[in-house]
């Protein structure tokens, strides 16, 4: 090759080798965008306890980072509504179902786990019998405050624990000396509890059991329980679908279901 046209040659070889060198950095940067996404999560404060220990190590495995905000269904599907981004749902499932039956919710539902609503007393006070509906109605007529979650707050339990009160024919009595939580994790029963505002609590027993300050004392009698199935959902309107999907995927493993067991729910893995 004559050396005009062999530097001719070299000039456009480089030229080209700068070429895909932009272009690859392009693909990378493209792929970099896919592997690590921003995850709008919006989950159910009654699996907070196992999404604080499942989800940094998902995000330091994959460089995702995700956004949460806890709170009950009734307090996150409004700001859903109002157009808030979110990429998955972690919430009770008939919340969930609805989200499916208005198309807002893609790819069905898919379940995690059950958990039952449980009476915990501050740490080291007395343990009154909660084991029948006689000895719990005693528990609730004995004490001087009683807390659950504000129906305001979008609780979705409490309007079947003030049901109870009405069952054991105790509501005029009890009611008065309710002491309401706001919900979300800086509104648990557990703390009306834990800082002595109220005596005796009722709440999803995996929310109390998140907080060290108080003890299970035992579960609403199986003819008084009310069972919540929690599940999660990928949004219609998802930024990061698949992202959402790794991180679902992250909760239904096996290894998993001993998380969730400590954190008082039942896996349906």
């Amino acid at each position: 090759m004559k050396l005009p046209h062999r530097r001719r040659f070299l000039r456009l070889a480089a030229r080209a080798m700068r070429t895909l060198a932009v272009v690859l950095a392009l693909l990378v940067a493209k792929i970099a965008a896919v592997q690590a996404a921003d995850i709008n999560a919006f989950i159910s404060t009654a699996i907070k306890a196992v999404t604080d220990e499942l989800l940094p190590p998902f995000e330091r495995a994959n460089g995702h980072s995700i956004r949460a905000s806890y709170a009950p269904s009734g307090a996150l599907i409004p700001r859903f509504e109002r157009g808030e981004p979110v990429d998955v749902f972690l919430t009770d499932a008939p919340a969930i179902d609805r989200l499916i039956q208005q198309g807002k919710i893609v790819g069905g539902r898919i379940d995690l786990a059950r958990t039952g609503i449980g009476i915990c007393v501050r740490k080291g006070a007395p343990r009154p019998d909660v084991s029948t509906p006689e000895a719990l109605k005693r528990a609730l007529l004995g004490a001087k405050t009683v807390g659950h979650a504000s129906p305001a707050g979008g609780s979705i339990v409490a309007g079947h624990i003030q049901g109870v009160f009405e069952q054991l024919g105790i509501s005029s009595q009890v009611t008065p000396k309710v002491k309401l939580a706001a919900g979300g994790p800086n509104g648990r029963v557990s703390v009306l509890v834990s800082s002595g505002e109220a005596e005796i609590g009722l709440q999803q027993v995996s929310e109390l059991l998140s907080n060290p300050e108080v003890e299970v004392i035992g579960m609403l009698p199986a003819e008084l329980q009310l069972t919540t199935l929690y599940s999660a959902g990928v949004t219609a309107s998802a930024r990061q679908a698949e992202a959402a999907m790794s991180l679902i995927r992250v909760l239904t493993v096996p290894t998993a279901a001993p998380i969730f067991k400590a954190a008082g729910l039942d896996p349906a893995l």
